[in-house]
């Protein structure tokens, strides 16, 4: 069972470097996420200024600080490119998935060499399940806040299970308290509702109603110190942080009707099944070993860790599918318990009804992709390249192959072990397959990079709302104009010293006429084609497709 053992390690190394690390480089960033948290830590660089979070020289106060600084800690390291934004989040992956490992082992280490196992699968679950794929190659914060987040639960846990009073349980709490402080300097209260949620029903459930006092006060007092040094900086220097913080991203993204992103209670419940593939197809064959094991401490943990967050998220009344990312630690874990009771037996049938199920889910995945390539939608084809048709048709294959391998393997364990393989094309293949429509409406970083040289530094800079964050990572400035809408940058216009950088037509029409020859405009083509008939002959046009976006010198 070692060389099995091994076998599996080896894989979960493989698949954290090939599908998260590897190709972060080669995409362009999106807008407006990843252009937004590469623009705000390049402005604390190149301006010094490490407490206020700006984006495009305004003030910009959705979120506290720590994320900002992770990621200038990366540029500083990297460079000014795409590998540092993203590498972050591709770290957080991958070290909630060595936490998420250390946690099962330390559960399951006094058992047999086969729930040593249960380890591996729940760092590979994790990595492979598909929510985390898609955010941990992502410049975005979401990643950070659910790896500090995963530290405090996990570690919390861990403090559970040593002796109480003893030296080892309040090391481990004074570091569970840490990473709660983390968390909060990333994403705010949440850092401090999400554990309460988990732990206070996992106490009582294990009858101890005495330890919801005395384990509590050590984290939160730890949390507290942690998160104070900055909280009263921003406050010294930016009174209005807190307010503008916790009404915008606290109380009315969860409780008021006008909530950004709002949708129904079931939300959650209907995307969780396309956010946890491949492993859907899985979870009927992992429930019977779940409940098995629910008289151990880590399987009734992990259920509280799953359940109640994902509720909290379901009440909120905005919603976005990387909100319930905190709820994949959990989910793995419970994932990885079911399925390694199997490994004490010959496979079961729903298992292999599983693997049957998703090997027909891709097959029919791929009559829709060759159908769609060929034939196109209403006018509209996936890609025009060829070696990307052939790429996306051997990624399919590949997953096919693998579920039937999958199938006809008699061993239990190596039946497990090719399914988790069986994405692993498709998901290193991913980040070269982004559809060339996505790519035109998203990504406005190679029209940017070879229009570059024409704007010097006395250059006037105008975008739209969607595109100025592009605008100043590509282009190097902080004071770009905002024309007609300022969207996320609303709250910082509202300052006596940002007054001038929001233009109407005729406003932005006297500037171009000002500048003549020194002014550019970048921007969504459909805008332009409503303002056109309002502004001068551009001197020069580029564009990176009819849907996408457009850069115009004046």
């Amino acid at each position: 069972m070692e060389k099995e053992t091994r076998k599996y390690i080896s894989a979960l190394i493989a698949i954290y470097i090939l599908c998260y690390i590897l190709p972060l480089e080669y995409r362009d960033l999106v807008i407006p996420d990843e252009t937004r948290y590469a623009e705000i830590p390049r402005e604390m660089i190149s301006g010094g200024d490490w407490i206020v979070p700006r984006l495009n020289g305004l003030r910009y106060f959705e979120k506290p600080v720590l994320g900002y600084w992770v990621n200038a800690v990366s540029i500083l390291l990297f460079g000014e490119n795409n590998f540092a934004v993203r590498f972050p989040s591709a770290l957080a992956a991958g070290l909630s998935a060595l936490l998420i490992y250390l946690l099962v082992y330390k559960a399951y280490r006094k058992d047999n060499n086969i729930k040593y196992m249960t380890s591996v699968f729940a760092a590979l679950i994790f990595l492979t399940s598909f929510e985390v794929l898609g955010i941990g190659n992502t410049a975005v914060l979401d990643g950070i806040f659910s790896f500090f987040l995963t530290a405090c639960i996990a570690i919390f846990f861990i403090a559970s299970e040593e002796k109480r009073g003893s030296k080892r349980e309040k090391l481990f709490l004074l570091l569970s308290g840490v990473f709660c402080g983390f968390a909060f300097l990333t994403k705010g209260f949440l850092s401090f509702v999400i554990p309460v949620l988990v732990i206070t029903p996992y106490l009582i459930w294990q009858n101890r109603y005495k330890d919801l006092l005395r384990m509590s006060w050590l984290p939160l007092l730890c949390s507290v110190l942690v998160s104070l040094p900055w909280s009263i900086a921003i406050y010294s220097r930016e009174p209005d942080f807190w307010r503008f913080f916790i009404w915008n991203e606290h109380l009315r993204r969860f409780v008021a009707d006008n909530a950004q992103h709002s949708t129904p209670f079931w939300f959650f419940c209907l995307i969780f099944p396309a956010v946890i593939l491949p492993w859907t197809f899985l979870a009927p064959a992992a429930a019977g070993g779940i409940r098995a094991q629910l008289n151990r401490s880590l399987a009734r943990f992990s259920v509280c860790w799953l359940v109640l967050p994902f509720l909290f998220f379901s009440i909120s009344k905005g919603k976005i599918i990387t909100y319930i990312l905190p709820c994949f630690p959990p989910f793995a874990v419970l994932m990885a318990i079911g399925l390694s009771s199997m490994l004490e037996k010959e496979k079961s049938r729903p298992f292999n009804i599983g693997v049957v199920f998703a090997g027909i889910f891709i097959s029919l995945i791929l009559l829709l992709f060759v159908y769609i390539q060929i034939f196109g939608y209403r006018g509209f084809y996936l890609f025009s390249q060829p070696w990307k048709v052939l790429m996306a048709i051997d990624c399919f294959l590949f997953f096919i192959l693998f579920c039937i391998l999958s199938l006809k393997s008699r061993n239990t364990g190596n039946g497990v072990f090719l399914f988790i393989i069986a994405p692993l094309l498709l998901y290193f293949s991913v980040h070269f397959l982004v559809p060339d429509l996505t790519l035109e409406k998203k990504s406005p970083g190679s029209l940017l990079k070879r229009n570059k040289h024409d704007v010097r530094q006395e250059t006037v800079v105008i975008s739209d709302a969607a595109s100025v964050g592009a605008a100043c990572w590509y282009l190097k400035r902080s004071d770009v104009y905002l024309i007609e809408k300022a969207a996320e940058l609303d709250y910082g216009l509202r300052y006596a010293d940002s007054a001038g950088r929001l233009l109407d037509i005729e406003s932005t029409e006297k500037l171009i006429i000002k500048n003549r020859g020194n002014a550019v405009l970048l921007s969504k083509i459909n805008n332009i084609r409503k303002w056109r008939v309002h502004l001068s002959k551009p001197i020069s046009q580029d564009y990176n497709g009819p849907e996408g976006f457009e850069f115009s010198q004046y």
